[in-house]
């Protein structure tokens, strides 16, 4: 193995330990939600804000990131980044509303700067095979969303762990990911590829492209639907009649399709020049799987989450590839990679806490159900001009 080999491999290595960390703090709270809103006495849309919180971080956050990438540097940024979502996990340990909140906003400001900056990397790095880069890192999000998922109830159910120990538990993953990081560090070099020379003018361009509007929706959307899920589908089916354990056992099913998924889709993605199939299909299988919920048989239950598995993880792996495939620099890559995931993760917010509000006005799920419904029709339809093979000028 040449040492080149040897150096992409260990950054690779670096980036899937960073990608673990981008998905668990969040998704490890879903199984968790009525333990937490019992012991704090929350309603349906503060238990939600819990989801949406991180979302509005990575909203305001996300355009922050190129300009301090500029500023320090790819890897040093990243290191900060890990930094500081440790520490809101930290914050996160303290069982009160306010801490609650607190460390997830800090958590979610962390995970935004490595959300937007990893796309960027994969494009500077591994430029050649940036389906199997990416695919890498989905399958670190995705196995890390999972394994948190499965975990979350045993935690607290089998070895007693308290819910706030239970979330917190995972700051050890991070903890891996920040010391598995600090060799890049030390080697770190400003990358001139990456950085905003002329702010105002590329983000003009950008705002001013339908093409860039359209990834940030289907970003956005794909984004909505699965952290709607991941907040309340443990809640909704536990009052369809399974038991806490099902639910949570559909939870990481929901994940563990998406771990296939992410992984083998960039690597179709990356053969295909047109990606409008691919987008319409993603919503499709979005729309019959939500569809399926409605259902309380568990045969089309369990259906339903394999579904939203596939969908979920096809429409994400489009998102992430589009950062690089409708760009032709790095720089390009991540100012369209900020505004999307500041843009569509801001739209991403308001499914949580809605869901949940229209869950508490109606005493039933299916106005929820009907609202990720619609967006299905809606990503439908932006895919169509994401997919496009065009690249922003």
């Amino acid at each position: 193995m040449t040492n080149n080999k040897k150096k992409n491999y260990i950054l690779l290595l670096g980036i899937v330990l960073i990608a673990a960390n981008l998905r668990s703090p969040i998704t490890s709270v879903g199984p968790l939600i009525g333990i937490i809103s019992k012991d704090l006495n929350l309603s349906g849309g503060q238990s939600g804000l819990i989801t949406t919180i991180p979302l509005l971080a990575f909203a305001f956050t996300s355009p922050l990131a190129p300009k301090l990438s500029r500023r320090f540097g790819l890897e040093k940024t990243l290191f900060y980044g890990l930094i500081v979502l440790i520490t809101g996990m930290l914050i996160r340990y303290i069982p009160t509303i306010s801490t609650l909140f607190l460390g997830t906003l800090v958590l979610g400001c962390g995970i935004s700067v490595c959300n937007v900056l990893l796309p960027s990397l994969v494009k500077s790095e591994f430029s050649n095979h940036s389906g199997f880069a990416t695919g890498m890192y989905s399958i670190g999000m995705t196995f890390s969303g999972a394994l948190t998922t499965a975990a979350s109830i045993p935690l607290v159910d089998n070895i007693g762990l308290s819910w706030n120990q239970a979330l917190s538990v995972w700051a050890i993953l991070a903890i891996v990911a920040l010391i598995s990081w600090l060799p890049h560090v030390k080697n770190a070099i400003k990358e001139e590829a990456v950085s905003i020379t002329d702010t105002k003018k590329s983000d003009t361009s950008l705002f001013n492209s339908y093409l860039a509007w359209s990834v940030t929706l289907f970003m956005g959307i794909q984004a909505l639907i699965y952290y709607v899920l991941v907040t309340w589908l443990p809640q909704m089916l536990v009052e369809q009649g399974l038991s806490a354990s099902q639910a949570g056992n559909m939870a990481s099913l929901q994940q563990m399709v998406l771990l296939p998924i992410t992984f083998i889709s960039p690597l179709i993605i990356e053969k295909t020049k047109d990606q409008r199939l691919l987008t319409g299909l993603s919503s499709l299988i979005f729309f019959f799987g939500i569809l399926c919920l409605f259902s309380t048989n568990i045969l089309v239950i369990t259906l339903s989450i394999i579904l939203i598995g596939i969908g979920g993880g096809l429409a994400f792996s489009l998102s992430m590839m589009f950062f690089n495939f409708r760009t032709s620099t790095p720089r390009k890559a991540a100012e369209l990679s900020g505004m999307a995931q500041s843009l569509g993760y801001l739209l991403a917010a308001i499914g949580p806490f809605l869901f949940g509000v229209l869950h508490d006005q109606t005493h039933s799920w299916t106005a929820s159900l009907v609202f990720l419904l619609s967006f299905t029709i809606v990503l439908f339809i932006v895919g169509l001009k994401a997919g496009s093979n065009e690249v922003i000028d």
